[in-house]
């Protein structure tokens, strides 16, 4: 198998712009050869990508997840692959997720009011359809309403990790969410580590189960991913990458298949699934 690799991508099953298959299909004009779907708190994408998928080979897509986790100082992101996901309790833990989504949309929106910004729940809800609510449908109607001028505008002001409009979710500890995907038999990675600035947490993730780190990444400096890669070979653990595609409606542009992922990756990430199903906690 040749071809790009890519990780990290959402679809408009959480707070992604291409739906399941036109996502597939980017990635297939694009040259990815592996792909991992990682929405937010769904899987909702993967029935319809998986059918997609096979009218494209060799194309190989990944199972994945991303849930959003909160430590003292800011957020991280754990990113799951190969997880048996169709378990209902797994699908239960995902509804539970999303209902908290969208309770804290509603009190995202009335924070917003007092800021003198009212918006309709309802217009954050409509841009979710059947996905998942996040920050990111908040930033979409922020900007339609003229609030801000750009998504990165209403992420720096309002809505980021400490900022005026971020209300804190029931709390999700980044242990919880490795072990849960742990338990579901799957990959549990650390996502983006270069943004959040809390490399301190990764020797107690390490400790709780984590088995990668998402090296390759558009955002990461050359000195960061050297950094990341070195503590991946330092601690045994899996050194993934991917574009974390959204499309450019929430102001990234990264297109699939960038940067540049080692087919390599793919190979030790199979490894690591074989390893975490034997080591699956019972």
């Amino acid at each position: 198998m040749s071809g790009g690799v890519d990780l990290h991508s959402h679809t408009t099953a959480s707070d992604g712009a291409l739906s399941p298959r036109e996502l597939v299909r980017e990635a297939a004009r694009r040259g990815v050869r592996v792909l991992a779907i990682t929405d937010h708190d769904s899987t909702e994408a993967l029935a319809e990508a998986f059918d997609e998928v096979a009218k494209h080979p060799p194309m190989t897509l990944i199972p994945g997840i991303e849930i959003n986790c909160d430590v003292d100082g800011g957020e991280v992101h754990i990113l799951g692959y190969f997880l048996d996901y169709e378990v209902e309790w797994f699908q239960a833990f995902l509804r539970e997720q999303r209902a908290e989504r969208k309770e804290r949309v509603y009190r995202m929106a009335a924070r917003l009011a007092e800021l003198g910004m009212p918006i309709d729940p309802e217009e954050v809800f409509a841009l979710v359809k059947e996905g998942s609510a996040g920050r990111p449908h908040v930033a979409q109607v922020l900007v339609a309403r003229g609030y801000v001028k750009t998504y990165r505008e209403a992420f720096d002001r309002y809505l980021r990790a400490g900022g005026s409009a971020n209300v804190p979710r029931k709390t999700l500890s980044p242990s919880q969410a490795i072990a849960t995907i742990r338990k579901a038999g799957g990959v549990p990675v650390l996502a983006h580590p270069g943004l959040a600035d809390l490399d301190g947490v990764i020797p107690a993730l390490v400790n709780a189960g984590l088995m990668g780190i998402e090296c390759y990444y558009q955002e990461h400096s050359a000195a960061k991913t050297l950094n990341y890669l070195r503590i991946c070979k330092d601690l045994n653990l899996v050194a993934t990458g991917g574009s974390d595609f959204h499309g450019i409606h929430i102001g990234r542009t990264n297109p699939l298949g960038s940067p540049a992922v080692p087919l390599s990756v793919y190979e030790a990430l199979k490894a690591k699934a074989e390893e975490s199903r034997a080591t699956r906690p019972t």
